[in-house]
């Protein structure tokens, strides 16, 4: 671990994903998937507020109504509430499919939420890995449902986008390589689907998020550290972490200089330390961009 990387809180998580800084509420926010916890952090005080669902919470996009998120359920698009916790489900996720659940995700740069599907206990291969089963997903302003003509996959992850909008990052996690593909914001259209990482065998790509220079950072699960790739795939800075499973990375503060990486416990046979902590700290380099927000703003 860097010295200015630590846990935010004395807490561990069994599976923290997803996340992001609202600008909006000055929080970090991010889901525990296996509690079907939500979480918002307050750098300021220090206060952690926690909203517990009725499924497991995958991903989740802001809106540009403050504290109204929408979110990716196991099966489910819905739009929640913080400030009550009024739920309201809007879209049905592959609702023929067993054993599938929504995974990663996140707003193109034109407010239409991107999420892909895992095989968590569909059909398996002879070696016992799960089936290419798994979608890429568009959700769009007017609540429309649509899959991305992109391959299929097991575990879809690494979901983001260029600073212009015109590249999508994605990947199927076993495959230990990040893909990218030229993507139309105004028609969820993908065009010449490529390789533009390759990571050190046996490790995973999970959550992605690019900045300001468009370089996209990724949190490789299974290899206790997250990446700096340059915009032609190369590696150009590292941040090593005592967890063992990075999950999740993103910008955060103010002036987006900050950084947020989440881990999770599950799967390991015996849990050291670090693993399940969220940690803060400062980026050796780069900025963030504002997180896009599901949906057309409203102005007065």
């Amino acid at each position: 671990m860097t010295d200015t990387f630590k846990p935010l809180s004395g807490h561990r998580q069994a599976h923290a994903e997803g996340v992001i800084w609202d600008d909006l509420t000055q929080r970090v926010r991010w889901t525990d998937i296996a509690t079907s916890t939500l979480y918002a952090y307050d750098p300021e005080t220090g206060q952690i507020d926690e909203h517990t669902l009725p499924a497991r919470v995958c991903c989740f996009a802001l809106t540009h109504e403050a504290g109204v998120l929408l979110l990716a359920m196991e099966k489910q698009v819905a739009r929640f509430y913080t400030q009550d916790g009024r739920l309201q489900v809007l879209a049905d996720i592959e609702p023929d499919l067993t054993g599938m659940r929504a995974n990663d995700g996140r707003c193109d740069r034109a407010g239409n939420f991107v999420f892909g599907t895992l095989n968590e206990s569909g059909p398996r291969n002879d070696d016992g890995s799960p089936a290419k089963i798994a979608s890429f997903w568009r959700f769009t302003h007017d609540g429309r449902l649509h899959r991305l003509a992109l391959p299929k996959a097991a575990i879809t992850n690494s979901i983001c986008f260029s600073p212009d909008g015109g590249t999508m990052y994605f990947t199927d996690s076993p495959t230990a390589q990040i893909m990218a593909c030229d993507y139309d914001a105004a028609t969820g259209d993908v065009a010449n689907i490529r390789v533009f990482a390759e990571l050190r065998a046996g490790m995973e790509p999970d959550g992605s998020t690019v900045d300001a220079e468009g370089y996209v950072w990724n949190a490789e699960w299974g290899a206790s550290r997250v990446v700096r790739y340059a915009p032609d795939g190369r590696i150009d800075a590292t941040i090593d972490l005592p967890a063992r499973q990075p999950s999740c990375v993103s910008f955060a503060g103010k002036d987006l200089d900050r950084m947020v990486i989440t881990s999770a416990n599950k799967y390991l046979a015996e849990v050291e330390p670090f693993d399940g902590a969220i940690f803060i700290g400062t980026p050796p380099r780069g900025r963030g961009l504002p997180e896009a927000r599901y949906g057309h703003e409203v102005r007065a």
